[in-house]
């Protein structure tokens, strides 16, 4: 597939607007852009890591950030590896990326020579000449073993940036997300390609702390999960920061948590996002409702969708352009499109995701989507966020059961029941028998993966 490819990060940086009011803000430190024109956060000189491919390992994302900068168009490839990455599952993401450099906060002791990397730059006097055409890897989230390595380019990552979107010069970007999934470099190179500054996020920071530090920072535009969303509004400090913009992805954005977000930030423009490591951005939708137009199907400028066998299908140049390995499997169909996986129903002119095509329930021979179970059961004001999981039957083999998060705790058992019956009727008025849940459970809070997603099982 033939792209035309941008110059490299740091050149589109410095074309986006003056660095010397730009920066990037992390948990314990801040960089103004502008002293990487002369200093470098690696502990070597970029002209030793010309050509080569890096594996880019370092715990904190600011870091990651100023490496990402420093070495787009300098290396072959870079590899991005969350921090929650295993250690044992490293030497085999370096073998498929032929990784010839670690470069990481501390050495892990992979093969290959060992650069290091921290947000306390030195002074570098070098001039900083764009030589290659860097492949970006991402690993996949959600698996247990190995994760796949997907090829991008600065090209493909930054595609869905040059049509509607909010990217104006001064705006500060924020997001839950790393900005080594997918999710979070998307909004890194927002802030990065339209001029802004970014304040980055934590994950050992709490979530009210961040909150607090992304409104002292005067965070205009931010983005996460659902997932995220919901845990932010349980904290008090979710009123500390007031943004022009909020965006979610990553998780089906149901209705419930779009009126929430809305309510919250009545000034902001709240829009739901689809994309995927694999598929790229497909699109964004601010009407405040869930779901997407059907009128968006077919061909859209560089974007094309599909909808086959009940699963969104997307066609463009913001794709990832292979996996990586020798046993790799194809990334697209016969003809050019990724099945996302992502099932949707289309309802009086509407697609709505209804949820994975892996994760389905099976419920004595009729399926059941989780997402959609959750979505019924946050439609109850009481309802923070919900999980939808399978128990085991002897049965119809599995009953549907629901651990739940009320937005204020009950004093009595009473409350609590009745408040159990409400949220069944909710459910009973909007899904079919099979799917009402059998049980709800009241919980304090529900596990969030590292991708922001809800931590899910099913068996």
């Amino acid at each position: 597939m033939s792209r035309h490819e941008p110059t490299s990060l740091w050149e589109k940086l410095s074309e986006a607007g003056p660095l010397c009011d730009r920066w990037l803000h992390g948990a314990e430190a801040s960089v103004k852009l502008a002293t990487l024109s002369r200093d470098s956060c690696l502990g070597a000189p970029l002209d030793e890591l010309r050509g080569v491919s890096v594996l880019l390992k370092v715990r904190d994302q600011l870091p990651a950030a100023l490496a990402l900068i420093e070495l787009d168009g300098i290396a072959r490839r870079i590899v991005l590896c969350p921090p929650d990455v295993p250690d044992e599952h490293l030497p085999a993401v370096i073998a498929t990326a032929e990784a010839d450099i670690v470069v990481a906060d501390r050495c892990i002791g992979t093969a290959g020579r060992f650069v290091p990397c921290s947000a306390r730059i030195a002074p570098a006097h070098r001039i900083r000449r764009a030589s290659e055409r860097t492949e970006w890897i991402l690993l996949t989230s959600g698996t247990t073993g190995v994760p796949k390595l997907v090829m991008h380019t600065l090209a493909s990552l930054s595609g869905a940036m040059t049509g509607r979107g909010p990217l104006g010069a001064g705006a500060v970007w924020s997001t839950f997300y790393d900005i080594r999934r997918y999710g979070g470099l998307q909004i890194f190179l927002r802030a990065m390609l339209g001029g802004g500054s970014m304040v980055l996020s934590n994950a050992a920071e709490p979530a009210g702390d961040f909150l607090t530090r992304a409104g002292k920072n005067g965070v205009t535009h931010i983005s996460g999960t659902p997932s995220h969303w919901r845990r932010a509004l349980m904290s008090s400090a979710a009123h500390k920061m007031a943004p022009r913009y909020v965006r979610l992805s990553g998780e089906i954005a149901d209705q419930s948590i779009i009126d929430h977000l809305r309510a919250a930030y009545p000034e902001s423009d709240v829009a739901h996002a689809f994309a995927s490591t694999e598929a790229g951005v497909a699109f964004d939708v601010g009407d405040g409702l869930a779901g997407f137009p059907a009128e968006l199907l077919g061909k859209r400028g560089d974007v094309e969708m599909r909808v086959a066998d009940g699963t969104l299908q997307i066609k463009s140049n913001r794709n990832a352009l292979r996996y990586l390995g020798a046993d790799a499997p194809s990334l697209f169909d016969a003809e050019g499109f990724v099945d996302t996986g992502d099932m949707v129903e289309l309802r009086d002119g509407r697609y709505y995701f209804v949820g994975r095509r892996g994760g389905i329930i099976n419920i004595g021979g009729l399926k059941v989507h989780p997402e959609e179970v959750e979505a019924a059961i946050n439609r109850h004001p009481s309802v923070r966020m919900s999980l939808v999981k399978a128990r085991r039957s002897p049965i119809t083999g599995a009953i549907v059961v629901a651990d739940v998060v009320i937005k204020s705790p009950l004093a009595e058992a009473s409350q609590a029941d009745a408040l159990k019956r409400e949220i069944l009727e909710v459910c009973r008025g909007t899904l079919a028998r099979h799917k009402v849940p059998a049980a709800i459970h009241f919980v304090p809070g529900l596990e969030v993966a590292a991708s922001g997603k809800l931590m899910r099982s099913h068996g």
